[in-house]
């Protein structure tokens, strides 16, 4: 009780006495757990060259550890990609399969089933952290029928999620619950400020007696593009990569692709390079975010003790097949994201080309606190042995798996007719990003020996995509028809393998297991033509 009353007449030593307390009692006399932060950028690409303006990022965080040159997404598209990150699930097993409500994005079921076993929710439960989070949550978060912004999730200790889509003005917030409206005065309002602001306030006022896990989720560079007055006319001259997928028709691909025109119009073209620079300019300010985060964690004397994250939830294209502006798609410039990681132990200036997935963030993370993996319900791997340079003794995945089910509704677009039913995303002269059966899994495979891709659409005409990426990095040929049939055997089971994994079954590290038996019944819930067709494969 005498410790308790001096406690209460300084503040300083109350502080150090429960420091010392939570480091001998709690822990074990160790010293504190490490602290993490995640930084979550919103469809940051990195094959169309997505990194190129964030300086800063690059050399506080990628200069000063470890650079993952082959880090993909479990599907290319905001709500599913965030719902892979906090569960480490792939689709199949978290059930949020798109953006909308009824793809599972924020849905009283994901609130009920998913929520309490994400990794922030560990993190605070069984590991004693204390959490913080600020910006993009899942698409419908803050809808009447995901519970309003009433509705804080399990696991936050601080919560500042934006209402919905990505924004940067005239937004709401759920700031613990409470709604807190912003309009359009840059230095009130500004979401990637704001979210800086909020940002330095937690560590500036947080409980120093605990490790902490943090993580910032901003708009950019995600539409509207919308840049900070400071940066509206940066790179006046910069255009979208003419790689060689841009402005190539995608003749030997799925119907959604093959329908768009090549070449395409100059509107489209003035549209994507004005994006592209729009894209550029918003990211300065998440640059600027970074450098503050990082300085006030030196400042603090607690970089060192840090493990910090930078990485999107999904990438990008603008233009790659005759696509003016979207994600979605199988191809690498959608599923590919960056990722760079500093941290106690990592030493700095590294690449590292495992294959590592969004579904590894959650068991990273959870391994970096201590917590035993095989307890959760997880399907990714800890990448925590690669960081800290144990890489060659670590048995590690050659492949992993990529879903997305198509948004879009069984009927026509007025605007444009000619295109049938069921498309969405629709640009002006037609040309649509996406459509309800724009479905599809695929298995990326990089190994010592191959670089492949293999896709297949549950769609009318079951199409298969196959591409070597060694001799056909911009996936230009599908070589579905002229592969070897062996290898094509081999890939369509492993993708069977996958797409009906759960938890340790996810983690094999091996290509193909011979003797693994699959029920194709177990892959799709509304058994289209591909389930059809596999069906017959197997069972005759």
């Amino acid at each position: 009780m005498a410790s308790i009353k001096f406690c209460f007449n300084s503040l300083l030593v109350c502080s150090i006495l429960v420091s010392v307390f939570f480091n001998n009692k709690v822990f074990g006399g160790r010293s504190r757990k490490p602290n993490i932060l995640l930084l979550l950028t919103d469809d940051l690409d990195v094959v169309i060259g997505g990194m190129n303006p964030l300086n800063k990022t690059r050399k506080l965080i990628g200069d000063a550890g470890v650079t993952f040159t082959n880090t993909y997404v479990a599907s290319p598209l905001c709500c599913p990609s965030r719902a892979s990150i906090l569960t480490g699930k792939y689709p199949h097993n978290h059930r949020v399969v798109n953006n909308t409500l009824e793809g599972n994005c924020s849905s009283t079921a994901w609130q009920k089933t998913q929520e309490p076993v994400t990794f922030p929710a560990l993190l605070r439960q069984h590991c004693g952290y204390q959490t913080f989070f600020a910006g993009k949550y899942l698409n419908q978060y803050g809808t009447k029928e995901a519970g309003g912004i009433e509705h804080v999730p399990p696991g936050w200790d601080y919560w500042y999620a934006l209402e919905k889509n990505s924004k940067y003005y005239n937004y709401t917030l759920s700031v613990n619950g409470k709604a807190e409206k912003h309009g359009q005065n840059y230095h009130q309002d500004y979401l990637t400020d704001v979210l800086a602001n909020f940002s330095m306030d937690f560590l500036e006022y947080k409980r120093n007696y605990q490790p902490f896990f943090m993580m910032i989720s901003t708009p950019a560079p995600h539409s509207p593009w919308t840049s900070a007055p400071q940066y509206e006319k940066s790179f006046p001259d910069v255009k979208a990569p003419r790689d060689p997928s841009f402005n190539t028709h995608g003749k030997d691909k799925h119907w959604l692709i093959r329908q768009a025109k090549t070449p395409m119009t100059n509107s489209s073209v003035q549209f994507l390079d004005n994006a592209y620079r729009k894209r550029w300019r918003t990211l300065l300010s998440v640059d600027d975010l970074v450098e503050n985060v990082v300085k006030k964690l030196e400042t603090r004397g607690e970089l060192d003790n840090t493990y910090i994250f930078f990485t999107s939830d999904n990438g990008y294209h603008t233009g790659q097949f005759s696509l003016p502006v979207d994600k979605r798609q199988l191809y690498e410039c959608d599923i590919k994201i960056p990722l760079l990681v500093r941290g106690p132990g990592i030493k700095p200036n590294q690449t590292n080309k495992m294959l590592v997935a969004n579904v590894d963030l959650g068991p990273t993370i959870m391994d970096i606190a201590g917590y035993d993996i095989k307890k959760t319900q997880m399907d990714g791997m800890s990448f925590l042995p690669l960081m800290n340079g144990e890489g060659k003794n670590v048995t590690w995945r050659t492949d992993f798996l990529v879903e997305y089910e198509g948004e879009g509704h069984n009927q026509s677009d007025p605007s444009c007719p000619a295109l049938g039913p069921g498309v969405a995303e629709c640009f002006p002269d037609c040309v649509c990003e996406d459509a309800f059966n724009n479905t599809y899994a695929c298995v990326r495979t990089i190994s010592a020996s191959s670089d492949l891709q293999y896709c297949e659409f549950d769609d009318s005409e079951v199409f298969v995509e196959v591409y070597n990426m060694t001799g056909d990095p911009f996936q230009l040929t599908n070589i579905a028809k002229s592969i070897d049939h062996e290898v094509l055997e081999k890939m369509n089971h492993r993708l069977m393998m996958l797409q009906s994994c759960w938890g340790p079954s996810c983690r094999s590290a091996g290509v193909f297991d011979s003797g693994y038996k699959f029920d194709p019944r177990l892959m799709f819930n509304h058994h289209g033509p591909r389930f059809n067709k596999l069906l017959r494969q197997t069972l005759h």
